[in-house]
């Protein structure tokens, strides 16, 4: 009996163990155009031979699935087939999503493809990118930053490899349109040096996004071309969808790196509500000490909180909520004798002190009307504080350069402040309705802006880099003298932002999609009203190959800063683009595509700076841009992915001030990419990425020496005789990336190593002039690391 007892005990050990190791998959199909529900959809686990069907709401469920990773094929008559890659089914939980199903628009069917958001949508037929989580995961060199990862994709530009902002097509980082789940945003990066470039905005955008890894649950980009829904900036079309809670079953992760720690929990809160929560700080004190730079203190945080309810069958709602501090500083006391101004990232005799932080709060209810017809309504508050303070100090140095003591000729910490403070209010309603061959897209937007600006210098200043052009009272006098009154701004008022938008996506035959549109917007601070007609299309020649086009007339707002520095009667106008796009597409499997376009830009009614040290803007600019992209694709599925770009692109501006044109910061004429990702079992993933670039416009320049006549008090300076006359080096880095993961019984244990710019090649990103030394201290970054581990409960 004893013997049967303890085989009993044991058969039932063995299967509770065996149910222990399995779970489950759970989810909702509906289509993407109007959110209703798939019924019959086919669910397939490729691995596995698993599989189920779709109920009447769409839901589907597939038990009993060993742990691991997975590919998944969903499928449905009149739509196009759609594969999941890195479906992770852990032990005793349930892995839940939502997945859009895009319409099949034509008959030619042969070839499925790798469909992810955005892909292969009529209405969106050029330069569209998507990405999954998983795939900015395991891009290397990104540390899970969003920003980073699309620095890959042809046509896009980063700052350099300090910077996450991007740059596309010829134009600047502060002109591409954000939406976080349908919520604009103006700005997603940390540390946006606002006022460190001679007192004005830094064109190079921010240093990190603030998003932390694995937030960002699906990405849709669009370099140009885009429809009528989206305006007010101009230059491409990002959109980021926060993970939702998962309705089923809980889940509690970290991570813990170089930089900080991340902590993320994901789960059911009631039988209709899922919550995704995640906390991020990071302090680079250890980083900077390992990489030797100057000292400073920064540290930033990313807290996000969204809620996920199904109110009933029709009705599905959801809150956002975002806080992203930040707090870098360089005061006199970082500040080291033996210390070197004339060395990489010395910052000069820069100070700072910098608080900010953003916020945002969203509510999204989607609604569906009838079934062919839904529609949206945003409601959210976004604000931004910016209080920076720059001061400078007069060290005493040696004759090369190195500091003998810090303090010697005193130092100010508030020579230039600079506060701005944005809040704005807004409402956005799209309503979405099919037909037959048509699906219309119209909506509203109407937001409230208030603009808290203030701009002060404390005294007197001496600026020792200058413009031949720019006006100086004497010709023999090499700077330029910048009193209160040509520098300090205030400005505090409010104004009203409107926008309608009308676009139809119309199925002229199987082979050809026509998608013309309209858009109406009124700029408040600008007191001006813009119409912007739009129209693309897409001509399939056969089931893999396809030919489409965009053209339309784009509008950008102008930046609140530079509205904040004009006099009363100085208003800035809109800047206009008017952009052309023809492309063409071969699918030559379901995850492998290669895409080719040419495009071209014209601009006017830029807004230009006459004296770069003075507020004073109008819109005298003028340019254009032209270029041509080259992209091969291949999707995650199996077990590797990656990419190949090649990237032509010229970029020139004309400031109508009689010197003519010249190459534009972003102007960069080659640009290669090359990234793959390989996972050869469970337990690793292997990902290298390399790039190259043509090295950025700077200015060419002459050095004046004893420009005060004191050789008590020796000052140089830089005279500009050609603006952005000169290159700097090319931009070379090889990224690395390697990730390991061992499963337990209780979650998933993983460790990492992420290392950018491997070789440690120092890619100049600008220059800085040092006026105490005459010589040139270089901006940029050579090798950055990072490793850390992952804890998945």
């Amino acid at each position: 009996m004893e013997k049967y007892s303890l085989t009993i005990f044991a058969l039932l050990l063995s299967i509770a163990s065996f149910a222990q190791s399995k779970g489950s998959f759970k989810g909702k199909i509906i289509e993407q155009s109007t959110k209703q529900p798939v019924i019959g959809a086919t669910v397939f686990i490729n691995n596995i031979q698993l599989g189920a069907a779709t109920d009447t709401l769409g839901i589907f469920i597939i038990e009993n699935i060993p742990s691991g990773s997975y590919n998944v094929k969903i499928s449905s008559v009149g739509f196009q087939t759609k594969f999941i890659s890195e479906v992770i089914i852990t032990t005793g939980k349930t892995y839940y999503s939502e997945i859009e199903l895009l319409e099949d628009a034509t008959e030619l069917a042969a070839v499925t493809v790798q469909v992810y958001r955005g892909e292969n949508n009529p209405l969106t037929p050029v330069s569209t990118y998507a990405y999954s989580r998983e795939e900015i995961f395991r891009n290397p060199g990104a540390q899970g930053d969003i920003m980073r990862a699309l620095s890959v994709l042809p046509g896009v530009v980063s700052s350099g490899g300090q910077f996450s902002a991007i740059a596309a097509r010829g134009q600047g980082t502060q002109e591409n349109i954000y939406l976080v789940d349908d919520i604009p945003m103006f700005n997603l990066s940390h540390l946006e040096a606002e006022g460190l470039n001679s007192g004005f905005n830094d064109p190079n955008g921010g240093r990190f996004s603030i998003f932390a890894p694995r937030v960002i649950d699906n990405v849709q980009f669009q370099n140009g071309g885009f429809d009528a829904v989206n305006g007010r900036r101009s230059s491409s079309y990002l959109s980021l969808g926060v993970k939702e809670g998962n309705r089923e079953t809980w889940s509690l992760s970290g991570q813990f790196d170089l930089l900080g720690a991340t902590i993320i929990a994901d789960g059911p809160i009631s039988p209709k509500t899922s919550v995704f929560a995640s906390a991020r700080y990071q302090n680079f004190s250890a980083l900077i000490s390992l990489l030797d730079e100057q000292r400073s203190s920064i540290s930033y945080g990313d807290y996000l909180v969204k809620t996920t309810t199904q109110l009933n069958e029709k009705n599905k709602l959801s809150f956002i909520a975002m806080y992203n501090p930040e707090r870098p500083y360089r005061t006199i006391d970082d500040m080291e004798a033996g210390t070197n101004i004339n060395d990489d990232n010395s910052g000069g005799a820069t100070l700072f002190n910098h608080r900010g932080n953003k916020t945002l709060a969203g509510l999204n209810l989607r609604t569906l009307i009838n079934s062919s017809s839904y529609i949206k309504n945003v409601l959210y508050f976004r604000s931004s504080t910016v209080d920076n303070r720059f001061g400078r100090f007069n060290p005493s140095l040696d004759a090369d350069g190195a500091v003998i003591d810090p303090r010697h000729g005193g130092y100010e910490d508030e020579l230039r402040t600079i506060k701005n403070n944005q809040q704005e209010v807004g409402y956005r309603s799209i309503y979405t309705k099919r037909f037959n061959k048509l699906t219309l897209t119209a909506g509203i937007d109407a937001m409230m802006v208030n603009l808290d600006y203030e701009r002060r210098l404390s005294r007197t200043d001496t600026i020792y880099t200058f413009r031949s052009a720019d006006f100086r009272p004497d010709p023999a006098q090499y700077y330029q003298v910048l009193t209160p009154s040509l520098y300090n701004a205030t400005f505090d008022d409010n104004a009203f932002n409107g926008s309608g938008y009308i676009s139809l996506s119309w199925r002229v035959t199987d082979r050809f999609t026509l998608n013309p549109g309209v858009r109406y917007d009124y700029t408040g601070f600008a007191a001006q009203h813009t119409v912007s007609p739009r129209l693309s299309g897409n001509l399939l020649l056969n089931d893999r190959h396809s030919l489409n086009f965009a053209t339309g007339i784009y509008y950008q707002d102008a930046a609140y800063a530079d509205i904040a520095g004009q006099s009363a009667d100085n208003m800035l106008k809109n800047e206009r683009s008017i952009q052309s796009i023809l492309g063409y597409k071969i699918q030559f499997s379901n995850d492998l595509k290669f895409v080719a376009e040419v495009w071209h830009k014209e601009f006017d009614d830029l807004a230009v700076q006459p004296n770069r040290v003075q507020s004073y803007l109008n819109n005298e600019g003028s340019g254009y841009a032209y270029g041509a992209d080259l992209n091969l694709t291949k999707r995650l599925s199996k077990n590797y992915y990656g990419l190949i770009s090649y990237s032509f692109m010229e970029s020139k501006r004309n400031d109508n001030n009689g010197l003519g044109d010249y190459n534009y910061i972003f102007s960069i004429p080659h640009t290669i990419s090359v990234m793959g990702s390989y996972k050869p079992n469970d337990r690793w993933i292997f990902s290298g990425k390399f790039r190259y670039s043509t090295g950025r416009p700077t200015d060419r320049y002459i050095v004046h020496s004893n420009v005060l006549n004191n050789p008590e008090n020796m000052r140089y300076a830089q005279e500009t005789t050609a603006i952005n006359g000169e290159r700097l080096p090319d931009f070379i880095s090889l990224d690395l990336r390697a990730d390991y993961s061992i499963p337990r019984k209780w979650g998933t244990f993983s460790a990492f190593v992420d290392l950018v710019n491997i070789s440690n090649r120092f890619n100049v990103n600008s220059e800085l002039f040092i006026p105490n030394t005459g010589n040139i201290s270089n901006v940029g970054l050579g090798v950055f690391p990072t490793f850390g581990i992952r804890v998945e409960l």
